[in-house]
């Protein structure tokens, strides 16, 4: 199961890092001091990543640097190509949050289509995926944030209403899609593959008693 994303808060001592996207300490102090003079503003903090060592600059209790917002990483279980499309979403996000969202509509008209359905109508799509045990709640999430519906734009273009808030769900829904439909099954079967023969012997005997029953 992913760790729950945790973004940059002003004097939090622990949360995922902008530059790196690891949870990891975060060390305050005063910017002057660790930039040895070399900027300061009044109201200026530093906080430096335990992880990365890279530091964000912060006023008046803002991060000021670097101007993009971290974003939950990707779900270590989606395909390469969506990742990097992800990513991509990330980078981009405060300069193009309409580029963004465009990116991550792609990304779930893509994976759509790797978990089975035909990746051409993102509304059938994600009907079917309910079907298969998918949340009822993502398809109206999706919903909400126009990937659907009649007042959509086609996964892969630019929707003139898009903002900031509309690609942060949009990356939400990309991890949550692939929780439910790839790493939760992934991890029932590792534990069910984990069992001792003998164990999982009696339960393939017993659905199969199940089975001549019905």
């Amino acid at each position: 199961m992913q760790q729950e994303y945790i973004p940059p808060t002003y004097q939090q001592s622990a949360f995922h890092c902008p530059f790196c996207n690891v949870y990891a300490n975060q060390l305050w102090d005063d910017l002057r001091k660790v930039t040895r003079n070399a900027w300061h503003f009044d109201g200026a903090d530093a906080c430096t990543c335990a992880h990365c060592k890279r530091y964000s600059v912060w006023v008046n209790g803002a991060m000021v640097y670097p101007d993009f917002e971290g974003v939950q990483p990707p779900n270590q279980d989606l395909s390469e190509d969506i990742q990097t499309d992800y990513q991509e979403a990330a980078s981009i996000l405060q300069k193009s949050p309409r580029g963004a969202a465009a990116l991550l509509r792609l990304a779930i008209q893509k994976l759509c289509k790797e978990l089975g359905e035909n990746g051409k109508d993102i509304n059938t799509d994600i009907k079917n995926l309910v079907a298969k045990g998918l949340p009822s709640g993502v398809q109206k999430s999706l919903d909400v944030v126009r990937v659907i519906g009649n007042d959509s734009v086609h996964p892969g273009q630019i929707d003139l209403r898009d903002d900031i808030e509309t690609a942060k769900a949009l990356f939400k829904l990309v991890n949550l899609i692939a929780e439910k439909m790839i790493t939760e099954p992934n991890e029932v079967e590792a534990i069910y593959d984990n069992l001792p023969e003998e164990k999982k012997q009696q339960i393939e005997k017993r659905d199969g008693n199940d089975q001549k029953i019905e």
